[in-house]
């Protein structure tokens, strides 16, 4: 049986709020931003992303995740449902490493911890177990395929 396509919401259904504390100058655009969160969303939203700095980026994760390192991308849930309504926070001096480090274009990576954030937003969790953490990646790759993007784990 195909897999049934699940309707990406209208523009009016998203709400989206984008913050630079940690500069604007490698963080992607807006239009960037709400395409990516467009497609990784399979329900009406209300979302925040915030691009942080490595301090910022190490305090909220050990507060939050009690790891001592900043990480790349931080999802914080508020409701769950019909709305997906909740934050996302992007590490800038993370995401860029990771990218060079893994011979990533910058664009095709925070693409990649957009649509990740998002997903765990909506409930997907890698860390619960392989058939989750196979669940969640084959969403992530079918969307950034849709996007445009190449296989993030290939």
């Amino acid at each position: 049986m195909p897999m049934r396509k699940t309707a990406r919401p209208r523009l009016s259904e998203l709400s989206l709020s984008i913050q630079y504390p940690g500069g604007k100058a490698a963080a992607p655009t807006r239009p960037q931003l709400r395409r990516w969160v467009r497609a990784a969303c399979a329900a009406p939203a209300e979302v925040t992303v915030r691009f942080v700095g490595a301090e910022e980026g190490l305090q909220l994760n050990r507060d939050y995740r009690g790891k001592d390192y900043a990480t790349n991308v931080l999802s914080f849930p508020y409701e769950s449902g019909e709305r997906i309504c909740g934050d996302l926070v992007l590490c800038l001096p993370v995401v860029e490493r990771e990218a060079h480090e893994q011979g990533k274009a910058a664009e095709a990576h925070f693409a990649h911890m957009v649509v990740h954030g998002m997903l765990h937003l909506q409930g997907y969790d890698h860390e619960t177990g392989s058939d989750d953490a196979e669940r969640m990646e084959a969403r992530e790759r079918e969307i950034l395929d849709a996007l445009g993007y190449p296989d993030p784990y290939g």
